[in-house]
């Protein structure tokens, strides 16, 4: 049983802190690092970049809209040029600064609302992989499984990478509960870390109505701005190993 356990990191701006990068890179094997679009500024991804070097971390691109009032949550209809020119700046721009300390980017992760909205919206689907293609091929892409974007991009050559969420509520067809609504935040670091075992195990989750929803993640992913997100990550590193499984990363 292996697993790629992945945060999201690099998501203080300036003055603003937001989740604890140290700790989570101490846990985690992959890190979805911002790209300055819906968070993280120059030196923040920089210095981020150099901790995931140093931990030993794979470094992946997390691409959002350019949002960052809204930190990336909120669906903007960019148009399918400029969506396609802002992935590759993002990937660009986090290439360089990882390269910089030593690292470089393994994948591409979209982030918030562009990530949710490309599960269905082919058409930003089709530009965020375009994207890719035009600036780093060799990529793979992380998504949701059943997604648009990750059909999209195995057609385009790319390689999809299924993900799963430790701390996030689903709804019976697999999609992510939205954050609107009650219970799709989940905080319980036991809870959490039984319910990826069962993932891991049993190939499945339970939805927010009870059904049980079919997975097979290559990737689990913990929110690096929850408040308990490095007490949750240990847990369910904790929990793995004790099962006899690893955390590696995805090959």
């Amino acid at each position: 049983m292996r697993i790629d356990l992945n945060a999201d990191c690099g998501e203080s701006y300036g003055a603003w802190t937001l989740g604890d990068d140290d700790g989570l890179l101490s846990v985690v094997s992959s890190a979805n690092i911002a790209c300055g679009f819906h968070a993280g500024d120059p030196t923040t991804l920089r210095a981020t970049c150099a901790t995931a070097v140093a931990s030993g971390v794979r470094i992946g691109a997390q691409v959002g809209y350019a949002d960052l009032r809204g930190f990336g949550r909120r669906f903007i209809d960019v148009p399918y040029a400029d969506l396609v020119a802002d992935v590759i700046y993002q990937i660009g721009a986090l290439q360089a600064l990882a390269r910089s300390v030593g690292g470089s980017v393994s994948y591409v992760k979209p982030h918030g609302a562009l990530y949710n909205a490309i599960v269905t919206h082919r058409r930003q689907a089709e530009a965020v992989v375009e994207g890719m293609r035009a600036c780093a091929p060799e990529l793979p892409a992380l998504g949701l499984p059943g997604s648009v974007f990750l059909a999209v991009a195995a057609d385009a050559g790319l390689r999809p990478v299924a993900e799963a969420f430790a701390d996030r509520a689903y709804t019976p067809d697999g999609a992510l509960v939205p954050r609107s609504q009650p219970g799709a935040v989940l905080h319980d670091p036991d809870e959490i870390a039984a319910r990826v075992l069962r993932m891991l195990v049993d190939g499945t989750v339970q939805a927010i109505d009870g059904t049980e929803v079919a997975l097979a993640p290559e990737s689990v992913c913990v929110h690096g701005d929850t408040p308990d997100a490095v007490t949750v990550a240990r847990r369910l590193r904790r929990v793995i190993e004790g099962a006899g499984g690893r955390v590696v990363p995805f090959a």
